[in-house]
């Protein structure tokens, strides 16, 4: 790797950088209690999240207060997001739109279950399978390799800040020599702290990028994920006789543009959330480090404790009601996966991490018709990190002497650092 290649991750995490300070990274420290407040004062509250924390916050920006409401129970999050004919994700072509194209994320059903159809072949549990023997467990080593024998690191910066994305990269089948660029691309797509032009140029590079790679599988046939959406064919049963039976290009770049941000970023948040729930509770760190058949109630746990996104939005179609309170035709309908996550009717003592708590589902992937379509290889990656540096770097404990300022954000939650020390061999 040059010299100018080691450079461009920095050029990406400034980018980065901004839209962590739009949500609140490294300024909102514990926004539980005042969730707690509201969630006990109302179920829902009119108004965006961010304005109850003073922030300015990206559903500030999308919207008008007076145009939305928030929803801070467990009940009411689960309520919303399963009822798809009161509650439409197309807002997201409003915010979303220009800068991604038409994806899964904006459609309602009927259109989403044909589009769910033809993607979901290419996140089965036996597909993240193979990417984790084929490429994931290569690549968590190749970072790890760069400071195992130092003895300490920064887990976040050196190591969950680019391994997600490196993971998505190498499975669309992206060349290895792309990687800076594709970081650039990443980092901007969906930050609405960047302008406009910015992000427009990062939409069009990255599709000209995946194009080529569309163009290359049409001609010859790979296994890699381009690969995959290329072949992919709604069979009889699942065609209902309205639009076409594969994806087009457009439909392809589209949802490549979408699964980076949807995808990797919130994959890398996830880990850095799970890895300081167990580095600052070192006794369940002891217990998942003798037991690795502990990790997905971990990863599980973390997901829960620490949600990496606040929240996702539904347009509410006509007058109703969410638990008992008015939510008007038109509005958009936060809904606060962190609010949900530590709703004390659901999980007692919602506010402690703790892996050994009775297994309860979570709403951290979403629920109903839109749940995550990368539930699979989001938990695929959050298991093999925690599996490869607790076997790699034995002692991993927090640095006692670089202070960690831990999980913050609002927004977005994120450990932007995780100083460690460990044991070398």
């Amino acid at each position: 790797m040059t010299q100018d290649q080691k450079a461009e991750p920095q050029a990406q995490f400034d980018a980065f950088a901004a839209k962590d300070a739009l949500n609140g990274v490294g300024i909102v420290k514990d926004p539980y209690p005042r969730l707690a407040e509201l969630r006990a004062q109302c179920p829902v509250h009119q108004g965006s999240v961010s304005a109850r924390f003073d922030m300015p916050g990206a559903d500030r920006i999308i919207a008008a207060e007076d145009a939305q409401a928030s929803v801070y129970t467990f009940q009411g999050v689960d309520a919303v997001l399963r009822d798809v004919q009161t509650f439409s994700s197309n807002w997201y072509h409003v915010t979303l739109g220009e800068v991604i194209g038409r994806t899964i994320l904006e459609m309602d059903p009927p259109e989403h279950r044909r589009f769910r159809s033809l993607i979901s072949p290419a996140f089965t549990r036996r597909e993240m399978l193979r990417w984790e023997e084929t490429f994931v467990r290569d690549i968590v080593n190749s970072y790890i390799d760069r400071f195992v024998a130092d003895g300490r690191a920064d887990l976040a910066a050196d190591f969950a800040f680019h391994y997600p994305v490196h993971v998505i990269a190498v499975a669309a089948g992206m060349p290895v020599a792309d990687l800076p660029e594709f970081y650039r691309h990443t980092a901007l797509l969906t930050n609405v702290a960047a302008s406009q032009e910015e992000r427009l140029a990062a939409s069009r590079d990255l599709g000209a990028m995946v194009r080529q790679l569309i163009d290359a599988r049409r001609k010859e046939p790979s296994h890699d994920l381009i690969g995959v959406l290329v072949r992919a064919r709604l069979t009889d049963e699942e065609w209902d006789g309205t639009g076409k039976r594969q994806l087009t290009d457009d439909e392809i770049i589209a949802f490549l543009r979408l699964l980076v941000p949807a995808g990797a970023q919130t994959t890398y948040r996830a880990i850095t959330t799970v890895l300081y729930g167990l580095l600052s509770h070192p006794d369940q760190l002891d217990a998942v480090r003798a037991d690795h058949g502990l990790i997905p109630q971990t990863v599980e746990e973390g997901l829960r404790w620490e949600v990496p996104l606040l929240a996702v939005g539904r347009t509410a179609l006509r007058d109703t009601e969410v638990e008992g309170c008015p939510v008007r035709a038109g509005q958009i309908v936060n809904t606060p996966f962190a609010a949900a996550n530590h709703d004390p009717a659901r999980w007692e003592r919602p506010d402690d991490f703790d892996i050994f708590r009775t297994a309860v589902p979570h709403v951290a992937f979403g629920v109903g018709p839109h749940v995550c379509l990368g539930i699979h290889a989001a938990r695929m990656e959050m298991r093999v990190a925690l599996e490869l540096l607790l076997t790699r770097l034995p002692g991993l404990r927090l640095d006692p002497d670089t202070p960690c300022e831990g999980v913050t954000g609002l927004g977005l939650r994120t450990a932007v650092h995780l100083p460690v020390v460990f044991d070398t061999v």
